[in-house]
């Protein structure tokens, strides 16, 4: 029956909705039963909910569950922040950005999403080679800590709601910037998809992908700064609070990007296409 269920896309989906259904329950429940700082009791449930998409995925025996995570967490985080605040005009420009940007990652997750069986590539590689000890890479590398990024990256968010920052000029460029990455993500994911379609040649070179060799990356990363500094220019004080952007270009500069280099490393002439193409910015070098 298991089998079948993962085999099914539309069972597969519904699986995984109920997953988060329940991780939401215990998030809220979690949040709800402890009466520690709001930022110390929000990072306690967010990871108790965590651990229940990590439950699944063993089940499962799929870490691909907890791929929505990254996208559903931050809106879900936000708006049940948001609900009986009076909210300013900062306050509703981030839950905007935030959304935005949620849906898109979340629609694209739908539209690659096969079923049960199909697990992201790096999840698979790092099973083979870790063995035995995958069962702890699984939980703190593929769960654990991209939860404590993205907690991070919408903390900004979550403190300008609770203490009704005001907006300023900085504020608003910063948010069209974060909104202006999401857009340009769906840009290189639509980009993306067609070159899939087509297959034409060994690397994509079309649209924003001709300038930059992971450009869906770079708008991840202006996002969250976007959002971190919207809120750091209401609030400078509160400084610390890019901790999460910090966090976030870590992780991709030392995981992501050299991981997805490392694949394409495999297909023959992948020197030459590093050398015309820019990884992040395209920017020339200048000696």
């Amino acid at each position: 029956m298991l089998q079948s269920l993962k085999q099914n896309r539309a069972a597969s989906f519904i699986t995984v909705a109920f997953v988060y259904i329940i991780a939401t329950a215990v998030g809220v429940v979690t949040y709800n039963a402890l009466s520690l700082s709001w930022w110390l009791s929000l990072l306690v449930a967010d990871l108790f909910a965590t651990v229940v998409t990590f439950v699944f995925s063993v089940i499962f025996k799929n870490a691909s569950v907890y791929d929505p995570y990254w996208s559903v967490q931050p809106p879900v985080i936000l708006i049940a922040f948001a609900i009986g605040e009076e909210l300013t005009l900062l306050g509703v420009g981030l839950i905007i950005a935030v959304s935005f940007w949620a849906i898109r990652l979340t629609a694209n997750w739908a539209y690659t999403f096969a079923n049960l069986f199909h697990q992201d590539w790096r999840y698979t590689m790092l099973k083979e080679k870790t063995g035995i000890f995958y069962p702890v890479i699984n939980f703190v590398g593929i769960h654990t800590v991209p939860t404590l990024v993205v907690y991070g990256c919408i903390l900004p968010a979550v403190y300008a709601v609770i203490h009704h920052l005001s907006a300023n000029i900085a504020s608003v460029i910063f948010l069209c910037v974060s909104l202006g990455a999401a857009v340009m993500q769906g840009i290189a994911d639509i980009q993306m998809h067609k070159y899939r379609k087509q297959r034409d040649g060994a690397f994509i070179r079309i649209g924003l992908w001709k300038y930059s060799r992971h450009p869906n990356y770079l708008g991840e990363l202006l996002m969250w700064w976007g959002i971190a500094l919207a809120v750091i220019s209401a609030a400078p004080d509160a400084w610390y609070l890019a901790a999460g952007a910090v966090a976030n270009t870590a992780l991709f500069l030392a995981v992501s990007i050299p991981m997805a280099d490392g694949r394409q490393s495999r297909k023959e002439g992948f020197a030459e296409y590093k050398k015309q193409t820019r990884m992040l910015l395209p920017i020339k070098k200048h000696f």
